[in-house]
């Protein structure tokens, strides 16, 4: 008998991040589509980048929201600066780690999440929750805005934080194939499942099909704050997946094995 195939992953991260993803998930067995619901841009002034670098010696951490924020401020770094040493580079996920080895941040100065805990503020605290804050400066380096939370315990240990935007978000503006596949998930939601990063892709989506009916959808979110949103869209059905492409493959099967044992269930997950 020849296996039911997987529904198709609709990947809506950055153009650049979602086609790696597809190469990435095609290895594992897993077909995916790229629409992208988030576009990265640089800053319109890139000198506050340029002076924060300046600055960057006598900072205790920088911390970086994503790889894109290790990108757009890599690019402004001073020639032949390498970093430096004393000064702690944070990341909550694999992906900003891999870029930040990659821009040439030795390791002895990333700090994470251990390995097994999930990629997100609240682990990537308890390593830095063991070094003395009190009276040390701390730089967080993202878009527009995002999470707080990080940056209010820093300040409750005493430390002083401030935010760079080292990039924009903005929606993007589909192409005629996108939008193709957008009326295809619509049509035939069984046959696709989305896969969201980031609580401003659903706000963007709706924006492109205001009204749009997802109850039949079946959405992956790699937070429970962005599962909490595509639930709020309407989505009937949203599980959490681990970070990377290994873990939304690993989610994918687990939530089609799981409407194959029981195909009449409710299609609301909570």
């Amino acid at each position: 008998m020849e296996p039911i195939p997987l529904p198709r992953l609709i990947l809506t991260r950055p153009q650049a991040q979602a086609q790696g993803w597809v190469r990435a998930l095609e290895q594992l067995g897993v077909q995916a589509r790229a629409l992208p619901l988030i576009a990265i841009a640089a800053v319109e002034d890139p000198r506050p980048l340029r002076q924060a670098w300046t600055d960057l010696p006598t900072q205790a951490l920088a911390m970086f929201v994503s790889a894109n924020a290790v990108a757009h401020f890599m690019a402004e770094r001073p020639a032949a600066m390498v970093w430096p040493s004393a000064v702690l580079a944070g990341s909550t996920g694999r992906g900003t780690t891999a870029a930040l080895r990659e821009a040439g941040v030795p390791d002895s100065a990333i700090v994470a999440p251990a390995e097994g805990e999930p990629q997100e503020s609240e682990s990537l605290w308890r390593r830095l929750a063991l070094r003395p804050w009190l009276g040390r400066t701390a730089v967080i380096l993202r878009g527009q805005a995002g999470r707080d939370w990080l940056a209010e315990r820093l300040r409750d240990a005493g430390a002083e934080v401030r935010f760079l935007m080292v990039y924009r978000r903005t929606a993007p503006q589909p192409d005629a194939a996108a939008l193709a596949l957008l009326g295809a998930a619509l049509r035939e939601p069984q046959a696709w499942c989305w896969h969201f990063s980031s609580v401003e892709a659903l706000a963007h989506l709706a924006r492109l099909r205001p009204g749009a009916d997802w109850r039949a959808a079946r959405a992956l979110a790699t937070h429970p704050r962005i599962a909490a949103a595509a639930r709020a869209a309407g989505f009937g059905r949203v599980d959490e997946a681990p970070p990377g492409p290994q873990g939304a493959a690993q989610a994918l099967r687990i939530l089609e094995d799981a409407r194959r044992v029981r195909p009449s269930a409710p299609t609301i997950s909570r």
